[in-house]
């Protein structure tokens, strides 16, 4: 970097634009260093018009609804390449997971023991989930924190959203805000398992107090915790602003690259949990007799995904304002894998390796016929999702009322390539052994009111209405049609004893189809939950707590079986009635000007009704059992300590209590309870040229190095074939260890 550090600066805005213009010609000469970024907003940036990208989809002190608010002040000292389920990690109800242990690749989120599937996300109030699964893939989206202003967290279901419906929480994300004036940012970092991430961060400034133009760049490595689990991420982000006195439009493009070897199948070996912790069994081949070979070195994942957006926001008058979005969104990628014949065959019993299974007729080599092989595939994924949302907002005295809405189409093209056969004369190039796909239209129409009756109360109404059409093949039934028309009332009440202490209650209802996999795996029928909220909350000038009790009374609800297919997803099924309850306790209590406290702690149980289970083929009642991935106690503390207002000392600690990966209570399916603590520390300097600040970053993960599981699999099956006449079951279950005490360094400069 010794080119720009040799550029005379000086703190005006034209030379401020022109280190900017070097620090971009430097990205297009070197960018392998450069691909990569991190955003800090200044002290200047105003986000308020910003915030009504947001305000149709967001809660307030006045929403009787139970919320976390996260913003990037608060991202930025462990803002260090993790994803953003890692970053959330410590907000109330929230279990993180790592495939590759280390928060880097493919990670998940779970929010009152509802999986990501259920977790409704929306970045600028569009809708990210993807359609046919309903998850959230951050890992098509490396480093986006840096390009985050804020989060809100909804537990519940939240008030009305775009997309699937919120069944356990919904998450809202807000692109950076625009900045007045010229600035940039350069962030690197470094840490265990060879981690390593760039980026760099610009922005014009408002030109002619009109328009800017700000990006970013970043790239991530990472070998991972678990064997073979690298991350080979690139993504950025630009964004075009024209700020007018009553209109904000902003034109975004933003998206990435991933490359990642598969490490989404777990441990199930108790014997290597115990001595071989980072085992990784993706990729493994073996001869014809069953001796072991080796792996695979391509056993990875590959996808990349560009999203492109257009909101305008016009303020009509005093009362009166809108947004308007136009979105789209371009995926396709694919994951590679071996299939090894005697594998597949003798220890998985599945038929992959079959000529049958590929479509194919036996062949007959030397004399021998030919049923099965090793062969490589590539399942690929091409899709578009497109679509608009709208927001009409009139604020006036004792009204607050949105009415807004959007329509969203999604097609995604699923196919599956063989690239190499052990028996090539058998197939012709790139033979496409399926070629399925799957159409969405997604519409919804709400109204929100929230209107005050006087100083101490207030009402909040939230009506939606919301239709979906979904044709697919591929899937047992061959070709499914569905059509669904979903009604999802909300309302509640607000109570202000006084400027600190407030009360609310609601009720909402919320319905949801089944994904992709679900009609992949049976019959599936829509969930509906009822879901009541009650709370508290304290607000005073360094001291808040809010304590908020929750009944979710579900109907069919899709609960996760413990099993997982073969790319590493749930499986689910309907279970008819469950429930989960339980108090939410949430504070920020300052002990001393340079000490507070930020703990959170749940209580709560998850439980199914009336639960069947086939077992030793018979059926048994087996009553009440816990739901799935549910732990009964969630609890983290932060102690921030500030021996001086540039330096932080942050102590996160994190319990998840025990918990059931499977719904009928087998004490082989208990994933142990864990306690962890993470160390933050960030030191801020400000040199008196060049630059604005200097701000170094540390984060000690794990640092008593504890051994533990954040997430795991359990499963049965008949066997049918051992003892003749006789059925038995069998469990089984498998884990995915995180990494022991793990560092990331970092440094941002900010000019």
């Amino acid at each position: 970097m010794k080119n720009v550090f040799f550029f005379h600066y000086q703190k005006t805005r034209i030379q401020k634009l022109g280190f900017i213009s070097i620090l971009i010609i430097y990205c297009s000469v070197f960018p392998n260093f450069c691909f990569a970024q991190n955003i800090q907003s200044d002290t200047t940036k105003t986000n308020q018009l910003d915030e009504v990208f947001v305000s149709a989809v967001r809660a307030n002190k006045k929403t009787p609804v139970s919320f976390s608010n996260l913003d990037k002040k608060e991202i930025a000292p462990r803002n260090l390449g993790q994803d953003i389920p890692i970053l959330m990690n410590f907000l109330p109800s929230v279990v993180s997971t790592s495939d590759a242990g280390n928060g880097f690749g493919y990670t998940g989120i779970r929010v009152r023991g509802s999986d990501a599937t259920r977790v409704n996300i929306t970045i600028n109030g569009i809708p990210y989930n993807d359609s046919e699964s309903h998850g959230t893939f951050w890992v098509n989206m490396p480093d986006f924190a840096s390009s985050v202003e804020s989060l809100q967290l909804q537990r519940g279901v939240g008030t009305s959203t775009n997309g699937t419906g919120a069944f356990g929480a919904s998450i809202n994300l807000l692109t950076d805000s625009y900045s007045k004036k010229a600035s940039g940012e350069i962030s690197n970092s470094l840490g265990s398992f060879n981690t390593l991430k760039h980026t760099v961060k610009f922005s014009t400034g408002l030109l002619n107090n009109r328009f800017e133009l700000a990006g970013r760049l970043s790239k991530i490595k990472s070998d991972g915790y678990i064997d073979r689990a690298f991350s080979d991420l690139k993504s950025y982000f630009l964004q075009a602003t024209y700020v007018g006195k009553t209109t904000l439009l902003k034109a975004l493009v933003f998206g990435g690259t991933e490359k990642t070897y598969q490490s989404w199948y777990g441990l199930e070996d108790v014997n290597k949990l115990k001595d071989d912790r980072t085992f990784n069994i993706a990729g493994q081949y073996y001869n014809d007799a069953g001796i072991f070979e080796g792996f695979y070195d391509n056993e990875t994942d590959n996808y990349e995904q560009n999203h492109y957006q257009f909101h305008w926001n016009e303020k009509l008058s005093k009362e009166w304002n809108f947004n308007w979005a136009l979105h789209y969104t371009k995926g396709k990628g694919y994951y590679e894998q071996y299939i090894d014949n005697w594998y597949y065959t003798n220890v998985l019993f599945k038929e992959d390796a079959s000529f049958a299974f590929l479509g194919l007729q036996p062949i007959v080599v030397n004399g021998n016929t030919i049923s099965s092989m090793d062969y490589i595939r590539q399942k690929w994924l091409d899709n578009d999702f497109y679509g608009t949302t709208f927001s009409v907002n009139y604020k006036k005295e004792a009204i607050d009322l949105i009415v807004g809405g959007g329509w969203n189409q999604y097609r995604g093209d699923h196919f599956g390539e063989i690239v190499w056969a052990q028996y090539a004369a058998s197939i012709s190039p790139s033979f496409r052994y399926y070629d399925h796909f799957g159409n969405k239209t997604d519409a919804n129409l709400f109204a929100k009111m929230n209107y005050k009756f006087s100083n101490k109360w207030s009402f909040f109404a939230d009506l939606q209405s919301r239709n979906i059409t979904y044709k697919a093949n591929g899937i047992q039934p061959d070709t499914i049609n569905e059509s669904f028309l979903f009604f999802n009332p909300k309302m509640g009440l607000n109570y202000n004893l006084n400027q600190k202490n407030s009360f609310y209650f609601s009720f909402a209802r919320a319905n949801r189809e089944p994904n992709r996999d679900d009609y992949e795996n049976g019959s599936p029928k829509p969930e509906k939950l009822d879901d009541y909220e009650l709370g508290w909350r304290y607000v005073a000038q360094k001291n808040s707590v809010t304590i908020n009790g929750f009944y979710m009374n579900y109907k069919n609800q899709l609960v996760v079986t413990g099993a997982l297919n073969d790319v590493g997803a749930p499986i689910r099924e309907n279970v008819g009635e469950s429930y989960r309850i339980g108090l939410e306790f949430d504070a920020v209590l300052q002990l001393t000007p340079k000490i507070y406290l930020k703990p959170n702690l749940t209580l709560s149980q998850n439980k199914n009704k009336n639960f069947y289970f086939e077992r030793d083929g018979a059926l048994q009642y087996l009553g009440t059992t816990n739901i799935a991935f549910s732990p009964d106690v969630v609890g983290s503390n932060q102690i921030v300590f500030l021996p001086t207002s540039h330096f932080k000392i942050n102590l996160l600690s994190k319990y998840v209590g025990k918990q059931y990966m499977g719904n009928i209570d087998a004490p082989k399916s208990i994933l142990n309870s864990y306690f962890v603590n993470d160390l933050n520390l960030s030191y801020e300097i400000k040199p008196k040229t060049t630059f604005d600040t200097i701000t170094f970053n540390a984060l000690i993960n794990n640092f008593l190095n504890r051994k533990y599981e954040s997430n795991g699999y359990f499963y049965t099956y008949d066997d049918n074939w051992s003892i003749p006449n006789t059925v038995s079951t069998i469990e089984g279950a498998g884990y995915y260890p995180q990494a022991g005490i793990n560092f990331l360094l970092g440094i941002t400069l900010n000019f």
